[in-house]
C-alpha cells in the first residue's frame, strides 16, 4: 500500500475496467461470491470457481444454496483484488446459473465434460476416488450475461 509522503494526500482514482481486463481478473482467481435471491430474501456465498470459454464453472455441495437457485437461476457473481483501502479491483458478473449432469442431450454432456476439464485444471482429483473435496459432487456453470468492473487506485497529490 502506497503511504504519502509528508505535506501529500492520497486521492482516489476511480476507473470502468475493460472487458478484456475484466476477463484477466476472472481468470486469475479462483474464489469469488455467488449471490442468489428467493423470495424475499437475498443471500450471497464464497464458492470456488474457474473461468473458462465465456462461462464460470464450480462445483458445489448439495444444500440450502442450490435449493434456492432452483427456483431462480438468475444469479451475480463477484471477484475482486485488494491491495489497499485506495487500490483495488472489482469484477460482477451477472448470468444465468446451470446444473451440469452428464446426462441428457449431447450438449448437456458437452457443457459438463468442459466444466469438468476445466475444473481439473485447478483440481487434479476433482470427482474422483481421490477427491479431498468429495463431497462437492454437483458442477455447475454460470452462462455469462453481462460482466462490469470498477477500480480504484491511489494518486498522491502535493
Amino acid at each position: 500500500m502506497k503511504t504519502p509522503a509528508k505535506n501529500q494526500h492520497a486521492m482516489a482514482v476511480f476507473r470502468d475496467l475493460t472487458r478484456t481486463e475484466c476477463e484477466a481478473l476472472l481468470s486469475a482467481g479462483n474464489v469469488g461470491r455467488i449471490a442468489f435471491s428467493y423470495r424475499d430474501s437475498v443471500d450471497i456465498r464464497p464458492i470456488h470457481y474457474v473461468m473458462s470459454d465465456g462461462w464460470l464453472f464450480g462445483r458445489t455441495s448439495d444444500g440450502d444454496k442450490l435449493i434456492a437457485i432452483r427456483h431462480n437461476q438468475w444469479v451475480a457473481f463477484e471477484v475482486d483484488e485488494i491491495s489497499g483501502p485506495l487500490d483495488w479491483q472489482s469484477v460482477v458478473v451477472r448470468g444465468t446459473f446451470y446444473e451440469l449432469k452428464n446426462e441428457g442431450s449431447v450438449h448437456d454432456k458437452q457443457l459438463y465434460e468442459r466444466a469438468l476439464k476445466a475444473i481439473r485444471r485447478t483440481s487434479r482429483s476433482a470427482l474422483t476416488t481421490r477427491d479431498p473435496l468429495a463431497f462437492r459432487t454437483v458442477l455447475f456453470g454460470v452462462s455469462i450475461d453481462s460482466m462490469t468492473g470498477k477500480s480504484c487506485s491511489s494518486k498522491t497529490e502535493a
